[in-house]
């Protein structure tokens, strides 16, 4: 006798379960002819019965998938969810959204969440079925987006990325201790920029050009610093492009670095980068890698911070120029006013700024507040007087070492014994003292007081260490 092979099990699409509930409300057919119809079982009928509402509610959000026969539920549903929501409130602002960005963006919910969950491929697969999601047609660094060359990455644009993973960087010269009417050619350090199109990330500053400075720094730690220092000419791209690379994948993020062509042709042999993708302007574009409004905000907080700085060492000396304040002038200053003068550029600015070169997406473009620019005008100066200090660099790089804060042979060999000592905990709280009192005999502001009160807090937890 022949055995029966076993009855081979079908499932019914969404659609098909409608089907199924209209019949049996619009006529008088029981569930077993449901089932012979639909060839199913009758139980699976039943269950179809049981899950009416839940069936309808997918079948009317317009977003479950219709032909899908099985809706395994995610062990993540709370990230599902979330997901799902962002993906909708993206789709809203036009954003293409792409495979990696929803990878990204569910790493970045679950660690809200405070759930320990990588997403997969797999897992995005399915999770794009369950949602009935898909993707529509990628246009190749197509317009908004002028000047950007695809030679060496032709399927990469910038609308593969959300405007919080599009970064622009820039190398700006600057002499870090020049005064009106005065420009010592070698003063000149190179200072690199680096923030997102939203103005919500901004790398820290790079700071390079002067070799050997060793008096300013002599017994400074560099984690320390607000700001990183090379000690030679030019930026250090390999190493500054693979520390870039390492955060981005400790974020679990996928980004883009916009680029001047020279500086990606000098990048060839560059190991390959995991988690920053290099995009390059086009050799003949005149759109720059980080807006010229960007950069010439952080040079204005800077010069401001300067003359604000060298007019205090005035009011202390009296007689002194500007000239001659300005030569004790440090890198190490420079290294902390570059950081400051960083930190004050808006991210508002850096936004409509990205807009108005084409590197960014708006419907409606945002105009930059220019008071929010440029800071306050130094006393003693015109506008015209400070705008012209401001754009005092010129566009070809000059390079040089700093006499004024370089050693000699016998000073190189005894540091210790060339320079002054290094301030001890009971020299910090005596300093600390001391400015306390001084804000006390000066009528210094509450808020001010705040800030210092902070300050003596930190110095004081160190000093215990």
């Amino acid at each position: 006798m022949e055995l029966s092979s076993k009855k081979k099990l079908h499932a019914l699409s969404l659609a098909e379960k409608i089907q199924v509930l209209e019949l049996l409300d619009e006529s008088k057919m029981s569930q077993s002819e449901v089932a012979r119809r639909f060839q199913v079982s009758q139980p699976q009928i039943s269950r179809i019965c049981k899950n009416k509402e839940k069936l309808l509610a997918d079948w009317c959000s317009g977003r479950a998938n219709r032909e899908r026969k099985r809706k395994r539920e995610s062990k993540y549903s709370g990230i599902d969810e979330a997901l799902l929501c962002w993906y909708h409130i993206a789709r809203a602002k036009a954003w293409d959204v792409t495979g990696p960005m929803l990878l990204h963006k569910a790493k970045e919910l679950a660690d809200i969440m405070g759930q320990d969950f990588v997403p997969s491929i797999g897992w995005l697969v399915r999770w794009k079925r369950r949602n009935n999601v898909g993707f529509g047609a990628r246009h190749v660094l197509a317009p908004p987006f002028p000047g950007i060359t695809s030679q060496t990455q032709p399927t990469l644009s910038l609308k593969d990325f959300s405007p919080e993973d599009v970064f622009g960087c820039a190398e700006v010269p600057l002499l870090y201790r020049a005064v009106p009417g005065r420009v010592g050619a070698c003063d000149q350090v190179q200072v690199l920029l680096c923030a997102n199109s939203r103005g919500t990330e901004k790398r820290r500053v790079l700071v390079s050009g002067l070799q050997a400075a060793q008096r300013c720094f002599f017994g400074v730690s560099s984690e320390a610093l607000p700001a990183s220092y090379h000690p030679d000419l030019g930026i250090p791209w390999s190493e500054w492009l693979a520390q870039f690379d390492r955060d981005m994948g400790r974020q679990g993020r996928q980004v883009a670095l916009l680029l001047a062509a020279r500086v990606v042709e000098d990048l060839a042999g560059l190991p390959g980068l995991c988690h920053v993708r290099l995009l390059p302007l086009s050799a003949t574009s005149t759109t720059p890698s980080l807006p010229g409004s960007v950069v010439r905000a952080f040079k204005a907080h800077y010069r401001h911070r300067l003359l604000g700085k060298l007019a205090a060492v005035q009011s202390e000396r009296a007689g002194t120029s500007l000239a001659e304040a300005g030569v004790g002038i440090t890198v190490l200053d420079a290294l902390h006013m570059a950081a400051a003068a960083w930190a004050k550029v808006p991210p508002q600015l850096i936004v409509s700024s990205f807009i108005q070169e084409g590197l960014a997406s708006c419907k409606a473009p945002l105009s930059p507040d220019k008071a929010s620019e440029m800071p306050a005008v130094p006393r003693g100066l015109s506008y015209e007087e400070f705008s012209r200090f401001v754009d005092l660099e010129g566009d070809k790089p000059v390079s040089g070492v700093c006499k004024g804060e370089m050693g000699t042979e016998d000073e190189e060999g005894s540091l210790e014994d060339a320079f002054d000592p290094l301030p001890t905990k009971a020299d910090a709280l005596r300093a600390l003292g001391t400015l306390r009192r001084w804000f006390e005999c000066n009528g210094t502001s509450p808020e001010l007081f705040e800030k210092f009160y902070a300050c003596e807090e930190e110095v004081e937890r160190l000093c215990c260490l």
